[in-house]
């Protein structure tokens, strides 16, 4: 067979954003070729993530996105993710 898409997500046992619980499930990235999307692939994606997680005994699921990259944004909400709460990084050179 051949890849059309993938999701990668990790296990975070420190504090997500947003979330109340821990372990969490964190999407760091998912992708779908573009003549393979709004077939359901990345909810099919989204779902094996979200067991496994489940499996790893997360209650919740996490993600995020640039405050810019709409697209990401309306992908997310379609996938059933609701927003939390946007932040700012900061830096400092020592």
């Amino acid at each position: 067979g051949v890849a059309i898409g993938f999701a990668d997500a990790s296990i975070r046992h420190d504090y997500v954003n947003g979330c109340d619980s821990s372990p969490v499930v964190f999407l760091e990235g998912i992708f779908v070729l573009p003549s393979f999307r709004q077939r359901g692939v990345a909810k099919q994606l989204i779902a094996a993530v979200q067991r496994w997680g489940t499996n790893k005994g997360c209650r919740e699921m996490a993600s995020d996105t640039s405050p810019e990259n709409t697209i990401s944004q309306k992908v997310h909400q379609a996938l059933g993710f609701e927003e939390t709460e946007r932040v700012i990084f900061y830096r400092k050179r020592c």
